[in-house]
């Protein structure tokens, strides 16, 4: 349900958006009528993925369409890494992307990978001698001046990478602050945006190279959170523990904060044990990380880039659009301003 001007009030403190009792009160009514029509669903023999997978789809459907998703306190930078490629980075940066800003969340994408394929994605332009996130890594350019509007999903931006970022690793070696520039970039931007009075960011997602280059540092170092997509096949958890003593070094030497916050399963197959059995080692050993939703593979999801599109906006009701929805809530939801509820407002 679209939330009007008038359902918020702002704190004029920090500028933080927060829901008045009225809105709180009609998110309850939803929420209430959504468990009413999810209790209502036919009973169905979940005794096959197939048949699993149409019941979750279906309760997804009914959970997730309209849902507002709760803002964060402050802007939430969150890097999408893991050296090793394939496993789905540049796939989860934009579809969860997508779905944060549907959820009406305002979204910066930072394409920090040479390859560009979360611009295209966007549908963003990243032809060569288009302003990029080269220009503001290597010639000191404010972000302002590269930003793109997402022409899909309102709320979402993105700040693309072009082919001129392959040489960057090379020409930061001998810059002052190599690691710590695209902090510092994003870090002036974000108090250019308060200082103008300009509404905030609640999120910004980082979209690594598969690597542990420079560029990969510096996605590091300008963020808060780390979110690991470890796809469910064996091959995808080695390596893993060195991504973590990097983490680590990143943590020791130049980003205090930095952490991992969110692990996410991707290209899970239910009909394999294999699957089920790397899923379970991965919550075995990351149990407060790994969140409870997994992405399937998906042929959706596969295609929707080829059209420049996020899988969100090219097939909505897929099944991969609909569990990178429930993702994105989860991770919301663990990162929202903390409402205090009175046994009285919900009377």
């Amino acid at each position: 349900m679209e939330e009007s001007v008038g359902d918020r009030e702002t704190s004029s403190a920090d500028g933080v958006s927060r829901e008045t009792t009225s809105t709180q009160a009609t998110r309850w009514a939803d929420d209430d009528r959504r468990a009413a029509l999810v209790s209502s669903l036919p009973a169905v023999d979940e005794s096959t993925p197939l048949a699993a997978e149409i019941a979750m789809d279906a309760r997804r459907r009914i959970e997730l369409r309209g849902r507002r998703f709760p803002r964060p306190e402050k802007t939430r930078i969150i890097t999408i890494a893991n050296q090793k490629g394939g496993v789905g980075k540049t796939t989860t940066t934009v579809n969860l992307a997508a779905a944060l800003a549907q959820s009406g969340l305002q979204v910066l994408v930072l394409d920090n990978d040479p390859q560009g394929n979360a611009s295209t994605a966007l549908g963003i332009d990243h032809r060569a001698g288009t302003p990029s996130i080269y220009e503001v890594l290597v010639d000191g350019a404010p972000m302002e001046s590269v930003i793109q509007r997402c022409p899909d999903v309102p709320n979402l931006f993105c700040v693309p990478a072009t082919l001129d970022l392959s040489g960057a690793e090379i020409e930061l070696v001998s810059m002052v602050a190599r690691e710590s520039r695209l902090r510092n970039a994003v870090d002036a931007y974000l108090a250019g945006r308060h200082a103008r009075g300009e509404e905030p960011f609640d999120y910004l997602l980082v979209d690594c190279p598969p690597s542990l280059g420079l560029l990969t540092v510096n996605a590091f170092v300008v963020a808060r959170e780390v979110l690991i997509p470890i796809q469910c096949e064996y091959y995808a958890l080695e390596g893993l523990s060195q991504l973590l003593k990097n983490i680590q070094l990143i943590q020791a030497h130049l980003n205090p904060d930095l952490h991992v916050s969110t692990i996410l399963l991707t290209m899970f197959d239910p009909r394999t044990n294999l699957a089920h059995q790397v899923a379970d080692e991965v919550r075995e050993h990351f149990a407060t990380q790994t969140i409870r939703t997994v992405v399937p593979r998906s042929v959706r999801v596969s295609e929707a880039p080829s059209y420049g599109q996020t899988v969100m906006t090219y097939d909505p009701g897929s099944s991969g659009a609909l569990a990178y929805l429930e993702a994105a809530r989860e991770i919301a939801e663990r990162g929202a301003t903390p409402h205090p509820i009175q046994a009285s407002d919900r009377a």
